[in-house]
């Protein structure tokens, strides 16, 4: 089988070791291109195996890498621009291209040859001024055997797992023209199934992850399944070209990490006579407040608990709950400090969540005196008391007469000036009050309350005793 590979050949030339033994790294100058492309092509190479090329990054200086099933038997083919033209091989190994060796090669007219080894070695082609670097792989000295994985317990923590694979897969190795060591990936599959946090169903669910690993040599570790699973590694990406690919499977493993996520959510009000909270809390404000807070959990989890404390550090805990979700109705005034903790059931891994802050302000009441409605919708038309953070609440509005005119619970409420669905005549009205904030202050309220002229187009009616 042949493989034909094309590129322009960079002019470079070769450096030796200094007599004195002092190896220099020589940094390679500009290079210089000829019109003419350089071809090589392998000859002898086992049928059923293709010769694999690989395109390596420019900065290692070479055109090309091939990787090659066997090498002993193969032979490289150059053939040259003119064969009036000299062609000199060269072969150099981890010191770079230049300490580069002259090798003996055979000539046929404008066609030269050479007879690979089994070693991994670089080549230089050698036309004129003009050179064309590449490296050969010999694939029977890295032969990948995947048989099976082993997870390794002792070596595996909460976020990391451990484990080996029996067989071989070590790393293959290149050299840049300037000696610099290069990683050829064999690109092996590691999957297996975690779980991953859906924010949307605020849930976790199965997923599968796929990763990639240059080799397969000693201890590799990857981040720790969050579910009952298995490792498999499959590959490399060279077996699997030539159609050979092979597959190592785990035996089940249960899960020891833990991973989760909370959220809080305050239930909003849009009461236009509820007064804000002027601290920049993200949770509270104006109390009562009903905050649902949720934490959703992997499968390793088993302790689980929502702790209420005053004080930051938690070093006295006021409130638990063990439970996932859990509704609070935050009644008193001041700061409380919630998280969400949980473990496995060996206790070998533990969470601890952000610390929700929630701060409840100081009550207030004010009620005003006067109000006009039915003169101007929607333009104090409605008598409401101007309050924050009031936890019960009981109102009562009477005329001279001590007639009640509407009673309610609910300080976002009011009175529209009606009675029995039709409006009171202008006047003096009476309002009681009793009320208690979510600081503990209790409120007994009373007072006028006057209704202004209505405008002359508009009937009112009386009411009586």
């Amino acid at each position: 089988m042949k493989i034909t590979r094309k590129a322009n050949l960079p002019h470079i030339k070769p450096r030796f070791r200094d007599i004195r033994g002092t190896l220099l790294l020589i940094l390679l100058g500009a290079l210089s291109y000829c019109d003419a492309a350089a071809t090589v092509t392998f000859s002898g190479s086992n049928p059923t195996k293709e010769v694999i090329t690989i395109s390596p990054a420019t900065s290692t200086g070479l055109n090309d890498l091939f990787v090659i099933w066997e090498t002993p038997g193969v032979q490289a083919h150059y053939t040259a621009a003119n064969s009036a033209n000299t062609v000199k091989w060269y072969k150099f190994s981890n010191l770079g291209g230049g300490f580069a060796e002259e090798i003996p090669s055979y000539r046929n007219g404008a066609d030269s040859y050479i007879s690979l080894t089994d070693k991994d070695l670089g080549y230089i082609v050698e036309e004129g001024s003009n050179r064309y670097y590449f490296w050969t792989v010999n694939y029977a000295n890295h032969m990948c055997d995947l048989e099976s994985i082993d997870v390794l317990p002792d070596q595996t923590e909460c976020d990391r797992t451990a484990f080996k694979l029996n067989g071989q897969a070590s790393k293959i190795v290149y050299y840049s023209i300037n000696g610099v060591q290069q990683i050829l990936s064999r690109e092996l599959k590691l999957e297996y199934t975690t779980l991953a946090y859906n924010a949307e169903k605020q849930i976790y669910e199965q997923q599968l992850t796929e990763e990639t690993l240059e080799s397969a040599d000693g201890t590799i570790r990857t981040a720790s399944p969050l579910c009952t699973t298995y490792f498999s590694i499959s590959g490399d990406r060279f077996l699997e070209k030539w159609g050979i690919g092979q597959h190592a499977v785990s035996p089940s493993i249960e899960p020891t990490a833990i991973a989760v996520t909370t959220t809080a959510e305050q239930s909003s009000r849009s009461n236009d006579n509820e007064q804000r909270e002027e601290k920049a809390e993200a949770l509270g404000g104006s109390g009562p407040v009903d905050i649902t807070f949720r934490a959703a959990v992997t499968d390793a989890v088993v302790f689980k608990e929502w702790q209420f404390a005053r004080d930051p550090e938690f070093d006295v805990i006021d409130l638990r709950i063990q439970q996932e979700e859990v509704e609070h109705e935050f009644t008193d005034y001041g700061t409380v400090y919630v998280r969400f903790v949980a473990g496995n059931d060996s206790g070998s891994c533990d969470f601890t969540s952000e610390t929700y802050t929630v701060y409840i302000g100081e009550s207030r009441l004010e009620c005003p005196n006067a109000f006009s409605p039915g003169v101007t919708e929607g333009t104090n038309d409605e008598w409401k008391v101007s309050y924050k953070s009031i936890v019960s609440f009981e109102c009562s509005i009477f005329n001279r007469w001590g007639l009640q005119m509407c009673h309610f619970n609910d300080p976002s409420q009011g009175w529209d000036g009606k009675y029995k669905g039709k409006l009171v005549p202008p006047g003096v009205y009476y309002y009681i009050i009793r009320a208690k904030g979510t600081d503990g202050k209790n409120y007994k309220l009373s007072g006028d309350i006057n209704i202004l002229r209505y405008e002359d187009n508009r009937t009112s009616t009386t009411p009586t005793n």
